[in-house]
């Protein structure tokens, strides 16, 4: 385990990722002042992370399939990132989101359980891997049009590249362990500003 794989176990979810798939995707991938992490850096631990979601395959995925959920979390984080810079996305990566959420249609069909009749949707694709990128997809949009939109933030700790949801509005990091390291760092500038002095 290098230091960022170590990093991450440490750091632990980011607010939101629980409830957003999406998030959880996109969080995948990020900079730590340790190095980069990639959550998904083959095939079978693509797999691992979709079955662990309750989203996937039981095994590992396919190149091709790997190829496709990493170029999805780069869209969704580049979505993600310029609504919380306040900007317009690139047209390229609309146009790769919106080929995610096309890819697996949902239809509506009734079911019908003890508690009584509810509208669901199935989702039909031609590959399971198109049906979850789908899934993830749209998901990501219902985040960014949702109530949850006005609070997806990215840490505010220097070096730190994750995304979360702010569960209170003073919250600025997407860990205790990233807002640790930036009191930390006051700290110690505030100490040599103060020995500066003497």
């Amino acid at each position: 385990m290098n230091a960022a794989e170590r990093s991450t176990s440490a750091q632990g979810p980011a607010p939101g990722e629980a409830e957003h798939h999406s998030l959880a995707l996109v969080n995948t991938e990020f900079e730590l002042p340790g190095g980069p992490y990639e959550g998904l850096p083959d095939a079978a631990a693509a797999g691992g992370w979709l079955r662990e979601r309750g989203l996937g395959p039981v095994g590992a995925v396919a190149q091709a399939e790997l190829e496709q959920l990493r170029a999805l979390r780069t869209a969704v984080r580049a979505l993600f990132s310029a609504h919380i810079a306040g900007e317009h996305p690139e047209r390229q990566t609309l146009e790769c989101f919106n080929a995610a959420l096309a890819a697996a249609p949902g239809v509506h069909e009734l079911d019908w359980s003890a508690t009584g009749p509810r509208l669901a949707v199935r989702r039909q694709a031609r590959t399971q891997i198109a049906s979850v990128l789908s899934e993830l997809a749209e998901e990501g949009a219902d985040l960014l049009t949702g109530p949850s939109a006005a609070k997806l933030s990215a840490c505010g700790a220097q070096g730190c590249t994750r995304l979360f949801i702010r569960s209170h509005a003073a919250r600025r990091w997407c860990s205790d362990r990233c807002g640790n390291r930036v009191r930390a760092a006051r700290h110690y500038a505030d100490r040599e500003r103060g020995r500066g002095r003497k």
